[in-house]
Parts: C-alpha cells; structure tokens; sequence
C-alpha cells in the first residue's frame, strides 16, 4: 500500500508528464492502490484518480471501481470527497455507468452527501442527459425500493430546472417512452410523480401532447374494467387518476370517457363505495371529481343514457316535501335532510351535460316525472332560501381576521354551495328549462373580474369553464386538483331543513 509521500510523488510525476502523461500507467496505478490504504491515502485518492482518470481508458474499469470503493467508505468525509469527483468519470461510454451508481448513492441518509449525489447528477445530465437517464430509469425498474423512490423523486424536482438546450425534444421523447414502462407497474404516490413529471415536459403541452396524458391517464385507470366499489384499492386507483386527469382536460381535450365511466359504473354504485383514505367522504368526493368533468364533456354517444342516470341520481337527493296530517302537523317524524354539498355536485353535472341534450326535461320525460321532478325543486328551493338567509344574517358585518375564524369559513363555502344550487335551480324553474347560467363551484377560486369587464351579479358568478383573459394565469400553471376537506361538508350534507325553520 503506497504512502502519502508516494501519493504525492507520483501525482508529481503525472502532473509533469503533460502530453506524455498517458506513458506513466505504473504511476496511476499506485494512485489507484491508494484506495487500500489509511484516512489520508483515500482522500488523497479520491482527489488524484479520477484527474489523470481520462488519460488510462484500459484502467477505466479500475479506476471507476476504485472511486466507487471510496463513495462507500465508513468516513463520511472520505465518501463526500469521493462523490464530489465522480462527474469527472462520465466521460462517453462510462457516463450511463456513472449516472448509474450515483443514483444507487440517492440511498444515503447524510444530507450533505445526498445534496453532493444530487449536484452531480445535474452535473452529468449537462453533459449527456440520455445517458442520464439512462442510468436513472435502469435504478427506477430494478434498483431497491429506496433507490426507487428517490430517483423518481429526483425527476419529478430537478427536470424543470433544466435549460431548454438540455431539455430537447429527444430527451423528452426519451423521458416518456421510459416512464410509460414504469406505469406499467406503480404505486399511487409514484404515478402521481410521474404525471407531475410528464406534464411538465414542454412537447406535452400542446393540446395532442395533453390528450396523449389523458389516454395514459385513463390506461392506468382501468376504464375498461368493470369498477368494483367495494375494493378500496379500485376505487382509490380510479380516484388517484382522475384527480390528475381533471387538470388535463380543456375545450379541446375532452373528459367524455372519463364522465361515461362515472356516469354508468359509479354513480349506481355510489352508496357502496368503500375507501382506504380514513375520514374522507368519498362518495362528495366522487361528485366533485364528476363536477369538475362535466364541463368539458364532448360529443358523447351515451348522452342521453348519461344525463337519465345523472337525474335519476340527483333525485334521491332532492326528497319530496313530507306528507302533512289532518290537523296540518308532518306525518313524519322529522323532515327530509337536504344534502346540499352533493346537490350541488350532481345538479351542476346535470346542468353540464344537460346543456346539450336541452330538451332531455321535456321530450324524454314523461308528464309525471317533470312534475315529480318541479315539486322536488320547489321544495329544495324553499329549504335553500331559509339557510342562505341564516347564513347571511350570521355573516353580516363580519370582515378581515373575523371571516377566518372556522366556523366563519364554513359558513363562507355554505354560502357559495347554497347561492350556486339557488342559480341552477332558478334555470330549471324556465319554461323550457334553461341551461345558459354560470356559476363556480364552491371549492374552485373565483376568477377575478378584469377592468373593463362587466361585473357578475351575485346569483351568476363567473362562469365554469371560465372565459381566457389575457391577463390571467394560464392553464399548465393550474395546480392538480386536490379536494378540499372541512367540516362543511358533513355539516352542510346533514343540514336539516326543520332545525333551520326552527333556528329562523
């Protein structure tokens, strides 16, 4: 085992070689039995090796063992110096094999050392960024768990801090064809990565580049499967996919498969839906993700079918008005609950797709059932102006830090849900039911009114999908959808119509 004086002595030699620096091997190589000796000698090492690295190519196996034997050293130091130089290896047919063994090095629990393994991928991936990949997606298909784990994790952060030169349109092809193999076999947590990652990509971005997301998204769904509410993991699979389709879809690139399956395999099912997420109402959250579809919904050939299903849904959450005694008491024991998170879901789909099937309410429906249907509405209607009034009454004055409090924000979205149902209700109320109002769903933010724009009334806010404005934000820059949670929705679902008449 050579010494450092020998260390020192022979980089001299090297360093003095110049042009001729190739012709001294038995030099490097005491460089490279370096590795075999004390604290100083490694870190003497992992300096000198990988400097004259690219004038011995029939060492190169030797010397990129040699770095790899001191990336794993018991001294910390030693493996930062170690990893600090491997960029220094990737040079033309090693680079996919460094790129390779820095990402097996993600594993490491030393920041500092994960901060060293991270800057010299980026590193590399200027240099060569197929090879890169190369190397990263080989630990993503076959490496260990953790390796797994952190390389996608590493692509899903460090791929837009990329420039545009390193980002070509062959890298990206590259990024895709590779993350379709991985889809093949994913967890939710990954395939959410991977579509943050996908969608990223800029020859994604254009409107077949989104309809291509859209068809992976769907693949990975199972939309050709018969849906199962009563396995949690099928129906939290179709709600992680929907959840990253939603933000995906546009005037131009449609939701109709995604709506069809919701329309015809869970809404019959929605009762029985079971979930693994503890404390989600997962059949709100089903009516939103549906809500937030329908406005985009193109030519559908089950149309009619869809919207019958729709209706026939959204009646069992609009209750008929209990049936009065002789003396003018109720007949029952206690009046219907209206459900007003879930009527708002399933009467804004129906006013959706209703939009292009206008005469669904009067052609395809009986007599009986559209007079079924009006006293429903009426009633609802009635029930929704005594708690829009409670809720306003509580509101009324309050502002700043004093609309921030809990039970103040609750009652806030109450007041959107309630006002939204009031507008939709009052369409359908026309002879012939209407179908031209807008409103914004409750847990959506308000679009903000331009200069120069007509103002909203309060009954028809800004409208779903919303006008462009050329000063808004744009479409990419919209962040995935993620379902808000709170009190209000188990408080409003339950809201009983009597308490309310009671509390007046």
């Amino acid at each position: 085992m050579p010494t450092v004086e020998e260390l020192y002595r022979n980089y001299g030699i090297l360093a003095d070689a110049t042009e001729q620096v190739g012709q001294h091997k038995d030099a490097y190589q005491v460089i490279l039995d370096g590795v075999k000796g004390g604290t100083k000698e490694k870190r003497l090492a992992a300096q000198f090796i990988p400097k004259f690295f690219k004038h011995f190519p029939e060492l190169a196996d030797s010397a990129i063992n040699a770095q790899l034997d001191l990336c794993e050293d018991e001294d910390v130091s030693i493996r930062r110096q170690a990893i600090k130089e491997l960029p220094q290896f990737a040079t033309g047919e090693n680079l996919p094999r460094v790129a390779d063994i820095l990402t097996q090095l993600l594993q490491t629990d030393d920041s500092a050392e994960f901060n060293l393994v991270n800057n010299a991928l980026l590193s590399i991936f200027k240099m060569d960024a197929k090879g890169t990949l190369g190397g990263l997606f080989s630990q993503i298909l076959q490496g260990e768990d953790i390796v797994r784990e952190r390389a996608i994790k590493f692509l899903s952060t460090k791929l837009k801090t990329l420039p545009d030169e390193v980002l070509t349109k062959e890298v990206e092809e590259l990024i895709l064809t590779e993350s379709k193999k991985v889809l093949e076999d994913v967890t939710g947590e990954e395939f959410v990565l991977f579509m943050k990652i996908l969608s990223g990509l800029k020859s994604l971005q254009t409107v077949s580049g989104r309809q291509q997301l859209v068809e992976l998204v769907a693949e990975q769904a199972d939309l050709e499967q018969t849906f199962n509410p009563s396995d949690p993991d099928c129906v939290d699979r179709l709600l992680q996919c929907t959840r990253q389709a939603v933000p995906l879809f546009s005037k131009n690139v449609h939701s109709t498969r995604f709506v069809t399956y919701f329309c015809e395999q869970v809404l019959p099912n929605l009762s029985s839906l079971t979930t693994p997420v503890e404390g989600l109402d997962i059949q709100l959250e089903v009516l939103k993700l549906l809500a937030e579809m329908s406005s985009f919904c193109g030519d559908m050939e089950k149309l009619e079918t869809n919207l019958r299903k729709l209706f026939d849904k959204l009646l069992e959450y609009m209750p008929l008005p209990p049936e009065e005694a002789e003396n003018g008491e109720n007949a029952g024991n206690e009046e219907p609950k209206l459900q007003f998170s879930y009527v708002e879901c399933l009467l804004y789909s129906f006013h959706q797709l209703g939009r292009k099937l206008p005469d669904f309410l009067t052609a395809k429906l009986n007599a009986e059932k559209l007079k079924d249907f009006k006293i429903r509405l009426q009633y609802f209607a009635r029930g929704l102006q005594v708690y829009i009034r409670q809720l306003r009454l509580a509101l009324q004055g309050k502002t700043g830090e004093a609309l921030k409090t809990e039970e103040n924000k609750i009652k806030v979205v109450a007041l959107k849900i309630t006002n939204n149902i009031n507008v939709l209700i009052k369409d359908l109320f026309h002879i012939p039911p209407s179908y031209k109002s807008t409103v914004t769903l409750s847990w959506k933010p308000v679009q903000k009114v331009e200069i120069g724009q007509k103002r909203a009334s309060e009954d028809t806010t800004s409208g779903s999908p919303p006008k462009k404005s050329p000063a808004g934000p744009k479409r990419d820059a919209r962040q995935i959808y993620n379902p808000p949670s709170g009190k209000y929705s188990s408080n409003l679902g339950n809201f009983n119509y009597e308490r309310s008449l009671q509390g007046k």
